[in-house]
């Protein structure tokens, strides 16, 4: 796979495009303030960061091209724009009340990615990405009570190149429904982190299952949540499959972590 990624991040004084910096002075202006202090005082330095990131990249044996195109706060994400639709997509809708953002700059940013790209590839070597595995992990968004609506967090983090897949299955049957995922969050160490949600209602005997396919993985890799069966119980043995969660009466319906 080959790859054009500039990233670039700036401070809020700095930042490229004043109606993001709009929303990025509005978000600042909503974080607790420090009591103010006499002219000799000397006060945290603390900064806030609004950052543009995106990247052009084309697969070698499909020669299927993507990118990414999006804006953060403080690591978190407040707008990316698909570039297939050629949409703005705000993280959360409030945030449009805040100010607007035209995705036709994201969309000549990516044309001028694919011909940097095209460029590189002509003039150097065709070496591939590095593939670096990610590391997952899946937790519960709060705390878990039998009957009581919940979300499963599979918190996909470090790795390269921004090319994954995630499968949710329900005691061992794949989910579709209300199922969400972030886009590819970009790290400083030039690795990738992903978020992908599952709505579910917390039954006794339940199991779920988050399933990660990743070029860095020799096969896919699962994530097991929920019911942790006999040693005979297939469930606990799925290959890739790491950790088991356990509902248990003796611990009050608390849910924790087996072996």
């Amino acid at each position: 796979m080959k790859a054009y990624a500039p990233s670039t991040s700036v401070s809020l004084k700095g930042a490229t495009g004043p109606s993001v910096a709009t929303l990025g002075e509005a978000l600042r202006d909503a974080l607790p303030r420090g009591v103010s202090a006499g002219a000799d005082a000397q006060l945290p330095a603390v900064e806030n960061m609004l950052s543009q990131a995106e990247f052009y990249q084309r697969m070698d044996q499909s020669q299927r091209e993507t990118g990414e195109y999006m804006f953060e706060f403080d690591q978190d994400e407040i707008l990316h724009v698909d570039l297939e639709r050629k949409e703005t997509v705000w993280r959360l809708p409030n945030f449009s009340k805040f100010t607007s953002y035209e995705a036709q700059g994201a969309l000549g940013n990516a044309a001028v990615g694919k011909a940097n790209l095209e460029s590189l590839i002509k003039s150097f070597n065709h070496t591939r990405a590095q593939n670096v595995p990610p590391e997952v992990t899946v937790f519960p968004e709060g705390p878990m009570e039998l009957g009581e609506p919940n979300v499963l967090i599979c918190f996909v983090d470090k790795f390269s190149p921004p090319v994954l897949s995630v499968m949710w299955l329900k005691n061992g049957q794949e989910v579709t429904e209300g199922v969400y995922e972030t886009d590819f969050y970009p790290r400083q160490d030039n690795s990738f982190r992903k978020f992908s949600y599952l709505p579910f209602l917390p039954s006794q005997g339940d199991f779920y299952d988050c399933r990660v396919e990743h070029r860095g993985l020799p096969e896919p890799f699962t994530k097991h949540w929920g019911k942790a069966g006999a040693p005979g119980d297939p469930a606990r043995h799925r290959a890739g499959s790491q950790d088991a969660w356990v509902l248990s009466p003796a611990l009050g319906g608390e849910w924790g972590l087996v072996g």
